[in-house]
């Protein structure tokens, strides 16, 4: 797990989405997607972090997502 410093931010989302509604993280012409963060902020967040927990049912869990003061990703991972 990534440390969290006292300048960064910390979204969580819990995602259920089936197979047929990833096929757009997949769409060249949308490299990003905006999703309602748990707090109900809404976050823009890259596809390509996305892609890499797509399993043949979908995209399934809860995930964390931080970011640092100067609004880069410092890690968007699934949680246990």
């Amino acid at each position: 797990m990534t440390s969290i410093s006292q300048t960064d931010s910390v979204f969580y989302f819990s995602i259920n989405a089936p197979y047929k509604q990833c096929e757009v993280l997949y769409i060249p012409s949308m490299p990003d997607v905006v999703m309602v963060s748990e707090s109900g902020l809404s976050v823009q967040v890259p596809t390509n972090r996305l892609r890499q927990f797509v399993t043949s049912d979908g995209i399934k869990g809860r995930f964390r997502m931080i970011i640092d003061a100067n609004k880069k990703i410092k890690s968007f991972e699934r949680l246990a």
